[in-house]
């Protein structure tokens, strides 16, 4: 199985929604994809395991969101390494900080541009974001990466 990771910020709003809408349509579709999702920055002020407009949409899509909850988690290079497709779902926001802490990386991070909550609501965001990632889906979906 092949894994997709997404990047965010604080991996409690997009990133999580990216990953679990991810994981519900490729295991509907047995697409041998799995996602995982990281952040570049974690804010401890956020509260709960996941963004409260990140478990109302899920929810409107009828889209299970408890195995998934879980505190935010910090991107590491182990990370890094065991993806074999990586997406920053904010290139303004994201290049910035993937810079800083993993240069070497920049070259290999398919960018994206959704906004966080202070440039768009999340009823702009959020179907944006399920756009993208279903036509990520539909791209990696014939082409399983083979590690050996």
């Amino acid at each position: 199985m092949s894994t997709v990771l997404f990047l965010c910020t604080g991996n409690y709003y997009r990133s999580r929604f990216a990953e679990i809408l991810f994981n519900y349509h490729a295991a509907h579709q047995k697409v041998p994809w799995r996602a995982d999702s990281r952040g570049l920055a974690l804010n401890t002020r956020n509260l709960g395991h996941m963004s409260e407009f990140t478990i109302s949409r899920l929810s409107r899509l009828q889209m299970p969101v408890d195995q998934y909850l879980r505190d935010p988690k910090d991107l590491s290079l182990v990370d890094l390494n065991a993806a074999d497709h990586i997406v920053a779902v904010k290139e303004a926001e994201h290049r910035p900080l993937i810079a800083r802490r993993f240069p070497d990386w920049l070259e290999k991070i398919e960018f994206w541009e959704v906004h966080d909550i202070d440039c768009a609501g999340p009823e702009v965001a959020l179907p944006q974001l399920e756009k993208q990632v279903i036509e990520l889906m539909l791209r990696l979906k014939d082409f399983p990466m083979d590690r050996s």
